[in-house]
């Protein structure tokens, strides 16, 4: 006869059930795909700024040119500009 008195079953660690290991890869799945969309519309958020970047550079560099070629100009001063007040 052996005898299992010198087996601990506190040192050996609980082995999972089917179910418990079906249900742990469910939500591995469903934060794996929340992760994926989460991922889809920061992109989308990222490529929709780069346009508006890309658009302001533009105007950014079209008012340095017309900036430019009214150098010459004399400056405007705005109050100059006002309506008068009645």
């Amino acid at each position: 006869m052996v005898s299992n008195s010198h087996m601990s079953t506190a040192s050996t660690p609980p082995t999972a059930s089917a179910a418990d290991t079906e249900r742990r890869l469910t939500e591995l799945e469903i934060k794996a795909s929340y992760a994926d969309d989460l991922l889809d519309t920061l992109n989308a958020v990222v490529a929709r700024q780069q346009e508006q970047i890309d658009l302001l550079l533009r105007e950014l560099g079209h008012l340095r040119r017309q900036g430019a070629d009214e150098g010459s100009a004399p400056a405007r001063n705005l109050r100059d500009e006002l309506p008068p007040h009645y």
